[in-house]
């Protein structure tokens, strides 16, 4: 299994970016996936999953303000970020069980990625 995060970087606050998660060595499409993230400091916290057919199940701390889905023929699970708050700064993944099973994890069960680090600053 592997899984590959990109599409973060430095961005101001209220800003947006794009995750994208590239995943191979297990059947995506038949698979749910999801983001967490990691803050300087702090444990992990489980955002977001989609599962095969597309249903998405959120975190309460999200506050609308990402969106979590999935391209099955490209492999590709995303996470739209959009009104980006300082407190968002944290190193961003995106896991799996290999199994159309989300679980709100508070460690790095299961498969996950190396990250992709969100800084929100002006």
């Amino acid at each position: 299994v592997q899984l590959v995060e990109s599409g973060g970087g430095l961005v101001q606050p209220g800003g947006s970016l794009r995750l994208s998660c590239a995943a191979s060595g297990f059947t995506f499409s038949s698979s749910a996936m999801s983001w967490a993230r990691q803050a300087p400091g702090k444990g992990l916290e489980w955002l977001c999953g989609v599962y095969s057919d597309g249903d998405t199940y959120y975190a309460d701390s999200i506050e609308d303000r990402f969106t979590i889905s999935r391209d099955n023929a490209k492999n590709t699970v995303y996470l739209q970020m959009n009104s980006l708050k300082p407190e968002d700064t944290a190193v961003y993944y995106c896991g799996t069980l290999t199994r159309d099973t989300i679980e709100v994890v508070t460690t790095l069960e299961g498969y996950w990625g190396q990250g992709t680090q969100v800084t929100v600053s002006v």
